[in-house]
Parts: structure tokens; sequence; C-alpha cells
């Protein structure tokens, strides 16, 4: 799955090659790069998260599982987003 994710992302990249400098070009794949693999992260931890549900554990710790979840992507984006505008790219 994650070498599914990050191919998409890897093709999503090339896929603006034409128009876009090297630099500009590095930013987007790594970026791409980073949240993918935080997206990867996340659906591990929301399983996991599911899991202790099933589990029977509380439904608060489930929440606060879930949410960490949430918050590894928020943070992968804003990442990823700060990579891009470095590169000066971001739209």
């Amino acid at each position: 799955m994650r070498f599914a994710i990050m191919a998409v992302a890897a093709l999503g990249a090339l896929s603006l090659a034409a128009c876009e400098s090297k630099a500009d070009k590095a930013a987007e794949a790594t970026s791409d790069a980073v949240k993918a693999d935080a997206n990867v992260t996340a659906t591990n931890m929301d399983n996991q998260a599911d899991a202790a549900k099933d589990a029977g554990a509380p439904a608060s710790t489930v929440d606060a599982m879930h949410d960490q979840a949430d918050q590894v992507k928020k943070d992968a984006d804003a990442k990823g987003d700060a990579i891009e505008k470095q590169a000066g790219k971001k739209d």
C-alpha cells in the first residue's frame, strides 16, 4: 500500500515535469512523499484504534488514538506545504 501511494505521488510529480524547474519538481516530490508516508502512518494508527475499540478499549482512548492519527496528517500537510513554499512553488 505504501509503495502504491508513493508511486501515485511520483506520477503526479512527473506530470508536472514539463512546466516546473528542477527545484520545484524536487520540492513537489519531497512534499508528496512526506504526505504519502504520513497517510500510511495515519491509516495504520486508525487501524490500531479500531482494533483497540474491538478489544474493548474505552471510547476516550479510541478517540484519542484517532485524534493522534488526524494530527499526523495535519502535521505532514503543514510540513509538505512548508517544503513547497521554501522552494517558492506553493500555489
